[in-house]
């Protein structure tokens, strides 16, 4: 054997592994967001749209 996974089941990992790795950048951005709009409010700067940085290019 050669290490490698290669079938429907590794196929299905890598997915998830991709999706998971997605979901925590929009959490750690999320987030981030968060802790601006909290900082925004106890300043005089207006709070972020967390509609303009939901979409990504």
């Amino acid at each position: 054997m050669d290490g490698s996974n290669s079938g429907p089941k590794a196929d299905a990992t890598r997915r998830q592994d991709a999706r998971a790795l997605r979901l925590a950048e929009q959490l750690r951005a999320n987030l981030k967001r968060r802790k601006a709009a909290a900082r925004g409010r106890t300043s005089s700067a207006p709070p972020e749209d967390p509609a303009s940085e939901a979409k990504d290019p």
